[in-house]
């Protein structure tokens, strides 16, 4: 039962992580996009009407870009890790719901594990 359902898992892990490289890679190229264009702009911010908007712009790629390089950096962990092979919780051991899986292929936690630990705190755990 857990070979068979680790090659599923597997490849929903390895199809969320190309589509999630593609957006770190999008995101990446915006925001040295934004850098450059604002490279031959006035960079007096305090007087420029546009400074404003492009540092915005710049703060809120970079976000985007950091948030995207985490949610990869879990899915590399996700492969990488001996449980993918039977999508079993980090904490207690037990297989996490095929429909948790599917909505974040990168949980290393069942939904009681996960909703255990939200309980305790915001940076209790990660998934």
């Amino acid at each position: 039962m857990a070979e068979y359902a680790s090659r599923p898992l597997r490849a929903r892990l390895e199809r969320e992580r190309l589509r999630v490289a593609d957006r770190v890679a999008e995101l990446t190229r915006e925001f040295d996009a934004i850098v450059s264009a604002s490279a031959a702009a006035n960079l007096d911010d305090e007087h420029d009407p546009e400074g404003a908007t492009i540092g915005f712009e710049r703060a809120q790629v970079m976000a985007l870009l950091e948030q995207a390089r985490a949610h990869l950096a879990d899915l590399d962990a996700a492969l990488a890790r001996d449980e993918v092979a039977g999508g079993r919780c980090a904490v207690c051991g037990e297989l996490i719901a095929p429909e948790r899986l599917d909505a974040l292929p990168a949980a290393t936690l069942c939904v009681r594990c996960a909703g255990a630990a939200s309980s305790r705190g915001p940076r209790s755990s990660r998934r």
